[in-house]
């Protein structure tokens, strides 16, 4: 059922272009899609760990300078009269490195500070984030600073005696930004279903009893963080090459902020969850803007995610599973199986 459910809606989402025809609402489906993979990464991490990180869009911003960087080259010195020149790579390889980087950053990340829980972790997180942005506004000749990197080129593939294929138009980011969630959405939720999963669940609900049974606290958690770090670092890595330019401002904590948004209204702790919301969410501001002046805009926003936060506490996917439950077909056999028991 899950699976049926879950091939309508790419199929759907795959049917927008063919009758959307506004070049608005296809960029900003594109910049929403990417978001929405950004806040499934976060969702790995808080709704299947039960741990907050207000800095995940740190990960983000570095799969996007990354990813820009390799693809641009550069050239800087160091200490001591030394330099570091790299030559212009394919952005296929900059999104691999973007992917590997991110992830990396999120395993040490992970190592330092799940030592420590609650409050202590969330400032953690937002102190990593507020020094990664540092960095990139400071370090001018590697990242321009607040002047950004520009001229970022676009996503392309290339197969051995076939070419390259480039994204250039909205369309084609758009089945990109598509195909890569679509990916995402599958790895999550293959991890989830793994003894891994259940592991992270474990910690979750009862991280006293995990430990007893044998679960790595520090290195599930650090697993954890490192594949979501990933995922978030693919979303910078498709946000870079579609804007074709990045400045600091990437790193906002605003960012962060719409991730959890994302997913606290669409439900923690559901697949389908950081979708609904990031959709919901995503799309809210361009619908509202043609009937609402900015500040009113802003108190609708504000007033829609608390009446979803109070008529549905846990988000809005777990409140609709609530009212449609899945059929469970073994039912009638324990029924019969208690008949018989009981005539017996």
């Amino acid at each position: 059922m899950k699976l049926a459910v879950s091939i309508a809606a790419v199929a759907a989402l795959a049917s927008v272009p063919l009758w959307l025809r506004d070049p608005y609402l296809l960029n900003a489906l594109i910049t929403t899609g990417i978001f929405v993979i950004g806040a499934m990464s976060l969702n790995l991490l808080l709704g299947f760990t039960g741990q907050l990180s207000l800095g995940h869009i740190a990960f983000f911003g570095i799969g996007a300078y990354v990813s820009a960087l390799t693809s641009l080259g550069f050239d800087i010195g160091l200490p001591g009269g030394f330099r570091i020149v790299h030559e212009p790579w394919p952005p296929l390889a900059g999104f691999a490195l973007a992917v590997l980087v991110a992830a990396l950053c999120g395993y040490l990340v992970g190592r330092l500070s799940f030592r420590v829980r609650g409050a202590y972790f969330v400032i953690v997180t937002i102190s990593f984030a507020e020094v990664v942005r540092l960095v990139a506004l400071n370090w001018v000749e590697l990242t321009q600073g607040p002047l950004a990197l520009t001229s970022i080129p676009p996503m392309q593939v290339g197969w051995p005696g076939l070419g390259e294929f480039v994204f250039r138009t909205k369309l084609h980011n758009y089945y990109l930004v598509l195909g890569t969630a679509a990916l995402c959405y599958l790895l999550i939720a293959r991890l989830v279903d793994s003894q891994f999963g259940r592991a992270m669940r474990a910690l979750m609900e009862n991280e006293t009893l995990a430990v007893s049974i044998g679960i790595d606290v520090t290195r599930t958690l650090s697993i954890a963080a490192m594949v979501s770090a990933g995922i978030a670092g693919a979303a910078g890595s498709l946000y870079a090459h579609y804007m074709k330019i990045i400045d600091p401002e990437v790193f906002a904590f605003i960012n962060t902020v719409t991730m959890v948004i994302m997913v606290i209204t669409g439900g923690k702790g559901s697949l389908a969850g950081p979708v609904v919301g990031g959709l919901i969410f995503g799309l809210m501001p361009v619908a509202l803007r043609p009937v609402m002046a900015p500040e009113a805009q802003w108190i609708a926003y504000g007033g829609i995610l608390i009446a979803i936060l109070f008529l549905m506490p846990r988000g809005i996917v777990p409140a609709l599973a609530r009212h449609f439950p899945r059929p469970n077909p073994a039912a009638p056999e324990a029924f019969a199986n208690r008949d018989a028991k009981e005539s017996a």
